[in-house]
């Protein structure tokens, strides 16, 4: 099965366009049809990545989103804002609240697939270079270990 897609839009003709969307595409794509709703799913299953829409009732996408980067859960979890908002300042309200990308609607359905797919790549890459980096950070501290470890037994300790 593919990467896991959370779809957050309070227009069910939209979830249903972009689940078929995705699952063409092989992605598994569950949906929630309101910010608060998304919380709920993500306590349940942990999404690869989410395409949000701002435009909600009771909490729009820019919160919904500052929310999401605000806890270290899900700190790093791709977002991709997808909205009708084509407004310059909504977009730069998206990039500066943490959006991995700004898509507008209407959306080209191979584009959106390119831009998850680029996203995802992305993420997974800062994902291996972090991992990298904790192992290379553990190896350090085991070989300090070793060293001090052969220095007592040198010792006599």
């Amino acid at each position: 099965m593919g990467e896991k897609i959370l779809i957050v839009d309070d227009d069910a003709t939209m979830v249903n366009l972009l689940s078929t969307i995705l699952e063409i595409d092989g992605f598994q794509a569950n949906s929630a049809l309101s910010g608060k709703e998304a919380f709920e799913v993500l306590i349940e299953d942990l999404p690869d990545l989410v395409l949000l829409d701002i435009m909600m009732p009771e909490m729009d996408g820019f919160e919904v989103l500052a929310r999401l980067r605000a806890d270290p859960a899900t700190k790093k979890l791709p977002i991709i804002m997808l909205t009708a908002r084509t407004d310059d300042k909504d977009i730069f309200e998206g990039w500066k609240r943490g959006a991995d990308e700004y898509v507008t609607k209407p959306f080209d359905p191979r584009l959106l697939v390119d831009t998850i797919r680029a996203v995802l790549a992305r993420s997974m890459e800062e994902r291996i270079e972090e991992r990298s980096h904790h192992i290379e950070s553990l190896l350090e501290i085991l070989q300090n270990v070793e060293g001090d470890g052969a220095e007592s037994y040198n010792d006599g300790g």
